[in-house]
């Protein structure tokens, strides 16, 4: 049977297969792409590139020509970087609407010995029941394993029982707009092995084992849209989606002030923060004004004035994130930690007003630290890519791709399918 994930249980060395693996985030604002090299024990970076992102729109594809120009051309420099060709690539899904799905399964033994057999039949019918009208489900995985009465229990194999059930929770999307992304992706001449949510991928690569334990919400805000995952156990409970992002404060900034979309992203890198006391930069800011040429036609503002449109529209995304997190049931079920990520999530003073709203101790997350992985490419804004690699190098196939799982003999017993796939797909 296919192993669960293993990225530091008890500071155990975590389980690469050895070979390539790519990894492909594609958002609103920016393509990022990594090139690793796992091994027993270790997960070298061998190259990675970051390009601004045309032809998508809250993550989902708007033109595939402008689309497939941006992904070629960062797949080009992180290959150029790497030394190395790829054809297989694992993506980060933002697109579709994104929503949880949960099932159960159980299966009598009446009194036998749990084999692997056992396992495969019970996590097949699980996933078979993860379905959602409209949609399709883009990974799953079992979140608990119950051995007659006892619960929580991690691995049941080898031990007796009379029932085992497992609880098992999946992504679903709406299938167009991810077959459009996969189009995208297709049309630069790669094939994509498996498909993750992208604040999930996030939080793989941003959480400690332990918040992953005790129950973390990982907010994962990009330029155009704020995903959401909920951690507990160790598993992911809970994913949504909200349809703004970082891109939504610059339009603010660029209709409030009549500037230039580009000015407008400027002037709030330059100068931005998302709380009046933490403002930074001049006391006034010189605005462009769209349409015009002319220097004497730039407006000069006050700083404060440009914090309190950051803040207004960050003020509304996080009040939705909030009351999307009250609606599933798992605010208060995954205790009091938050997790920010993403590109948007680095204007200063978002992690206190985002602790101010959400009602939690914030932070913010970085990717970990590998070898190979440069000191530019260790911010927020790496985190779903750096996620998506380790997911590449350590997740079994049928978790990544739920479809593999349905394929023909793919839980014959003894087929070997899982480890020549794996091998294909590594390389």
């Amino acid at each position: 049977m296919s192993e669960p994930l293993r990225l530091r249980v008890n500071n155990e060395i975590p389980a690469y297969r050895p070979g390539l693996v790519a990894a492909l985030d594609v958002g609103s604002s920016k393509i990022a792409c990594v090139i690793g090299r796992a091994e027993q024990g270790s997960l070298k970076i061998l190259g990675s590139a970051l390009r601004e992102s045309a032809g998508v729109r809250a993550g989902t594809i708007t033109s595939l020509e402008l689309a497939e120009e941006s992904i070629r051309d960062c797949v080009a420099a992180a290959e150029n970087h790497a030394d190395a060709r790829i054809q297989n690539v694992l993506i980060s899904v933002s697109c579709g609407a994104p929503v949880s799905v949960t099932a159960r399964n159980v299966l009598a033994l009446d009194g036998a010995l749990v084999s692997d057999e056992h396992l495969r039949q019970l996590l097949s019918d699980g996933r078979a029941r993860c379905r959602l009208d409209g949609h399709e489900i883009i990974q799953s995985a079992p979140t608990a394993y119950v051995v007659d009465e006892a619960r929580g229990v991690r691995n049941p194999s080898g031990m007796f029982c009379q029932r085992i059930g497992v609880s098992m929770h999946a992504v679903a999307v709406k299938p167009s707009p991810l077959a459009n992304l996969k189009l995208a992706v297709e049309r630069c001449h790669l094939n994509v092995v498996g498909s993750l949510f992208s604040a999930y991928a996030s939080g793989l690569a941003t959480l400690t084992e332990d918040e992953k334990q005790i129950g973390a919400t990982v907010i994962d805000m990009g330029g155009g849209c704020t995903s959401i995952a909920v951690f507990l156990e160790g598993h992911l409970v809970h994913a949504d989606l909200v349809p703004h992002g970082g891109y939504s404060v610059t339009t603010d900034i660029a209709q409030v002030l009549t500037a230039p979309i580009a000015a407008a992203e400027r002037i709030k890198t330059l100068f931005g923060a998302a709380l009046g006391e933490l403002e930074s930069g001049s006391d006034v800011i010189a605005v462009p004004q769209a349409g015009e040429d002319a220097e004497e036609a730039t407006m000069r503002v006050p700083s404060s004035m440009l914090t309190r449109i950051i803040q207004a529209r960050l003020e509304l995304i996080l009040e939705e994130v909030h009351a999307r997190l009250k609606a599933s049931g798992f605010e208060g079920a995954t205790g009091r930690r938050a997790v920010l990520t993403g590109g948007a999530c680095q204007l200063a003073g978002t992690r206190e007003l985002a602790a101010r709203i959400l009602g939690k101790q914030v932070r913010i997350g970085r990717p970990q630290a590998f070898a190979g992985l440069a000191a530019a490419n260790t911010g927020p804004d790496y985190a779903t890519a750096i996620g998506l690699l380790m997911a590449g190098a350590t997740m079994p196939p049928d978790v990544i791709n739920p479809e593999l799982a349905a394929l023909p003999g793919a839980q014959a017993k003894g087929s070997g399918w899982l480890r020549r796939l794996t091998g294909r797909w590594l390389e």
